[in-house]
């Protein structure tokens, strides 16, 4: 989005910084994956959401060049595990850290991009580490758990939407809300402010996730950057599968639960089948309205902000645009 590309150019330029010590460390094997996956670029939407949290409060946005440096490797150390524990093949349309480098030295990697992210962040302006850190801190643990969680799922036989809600929020949305609040504690806003920005960006991240899900399930394969049906195959529970077996007849519930658990249903043929039910009880709208509520609630904290107007479109435009992606 135009009204952000000074702030993209800061936080790309303050990357490529990093990313340039990153290949020069030793030894190799550990560092190169690093620089690898954060070369891979992705929209770096979290980064640059702290940026934007800094100067929406009349501060110069490289007061908060370290703690956006600190939100960016953090979330590719998730990432790089993420895609370990999915086993997944491709991250950004890439192969992922594990299918080039194997689990062990992915994991190493991954694990030193997390202690990287606190080094950085310790470097931040004294008057702010310590409250920087300890939202970190707590953003970082909350991810952890709601990995955790999101994996339990997998073997819990009945799983609610309220679970999953509280799921996403942690694996997912508490760190876009982290990201915006660790750029106004770097412009002194006031806890009011801070409260406000930081639900808003926890309620685009729910929406984020929820669409994403969608995504994962109905994206053109060549614009998504995953693999499409990656969650159907991997057992999620999702908005919409969980929906899905809310809504389903008796026949389509003993099919879903056949799908999800017969090892003789071709790959390619689980996600065809699981899609087609999913297309007859309309989950797909119903994952689209709950995101809408959510996109609501963060747009009405948003309101409730003390900032510049101008700089308030320019944010409700930018978090619009990034969910109105091909759902």
């Amino acid at each position: 989005m135009q009204a952000y590309a000074p702030l993209f150019s800061i936080l790309n330029q303050a990357i490529d910084d990093q990313q340039y010590s990153l290949n020069k460390a030793l030894p190799k094997e550990m560092y190169e994956p690093m620089a690898y996956i954060i070369g891979l670029g992705g929209k770096r939407v979290r980064p640059l959401l702290t940026l934007v949290g800094c100067e929406l409060f009349d501060a110069n946005p490289k007061e908060a060049i370290h703690a956006a440096l600190a939100v960016e490797l953090f979330h590719n150390f998730s990432l790089i595990h993420d895609d370990i524990l999915d086993n997944a093949p491709l991250r950004r349309g890439h192969s992922t850290v594990h299918e080039k480098w194997g689990h062990n030295i992915a994991l190493l990697s991954g694990d030193g991009m997390m202690v990287k992210a606190f080094d950085i962040l310790s470097n931040a302006n004294s008057h702010h580490v310590l409250e920087l850190l300890k939202l970190f801190s707590r953003t970082a643990i909350e991810v952890c758990e709601g990995q955790q969680l999101d994996m339990n799922f997998e073997t819990q036989e009945k799983v609610s939407v309220e679970n999953y809600i509280h799921m996403i929020t942690y694996k997912t949305a508490v760190l876009l809300g982290c990201s915006l609040q660790m750029g106004a504690i770097c412009a002194n806003a006031s806890d009011k402010n801070q409260k406000h920005i930081y639900e808003f960006g926890k309620h685009v991240g729910i929406a984020f996730q929820i669409l994403d899900d969608v995504l994962d399930v109905y994206a053109d394969d060549g614009k998504f950057g995953k693999q499409v049906g990656g969650d159907i195959l991997s057992n999620k529970k999702t908005f919409m599968l969980l929906n899905a077996f809310e809504l389903a007849n008796e026949n389509q519930s003993s099919s879903l639960q056949y799908l999800l658990t017969s090892k003789e249903v071709l790959p390619t043929e689980k996600v065809k089948q699981v899609t087609a039910i999913y297309d007859t009880l309309g989950v797909r709208e119903l994952a689209v309205k709950e995101a809408n509520t959510h996109t609501a609630i963060a747009l009405k904290h948003l309101e409730e902000l003390d900032a510049e107007a101008t700089r308030k479109n320019d944010l409700k435009a930018f978090a619009l645009h990034l969910l109105n992606r091909e759902v």
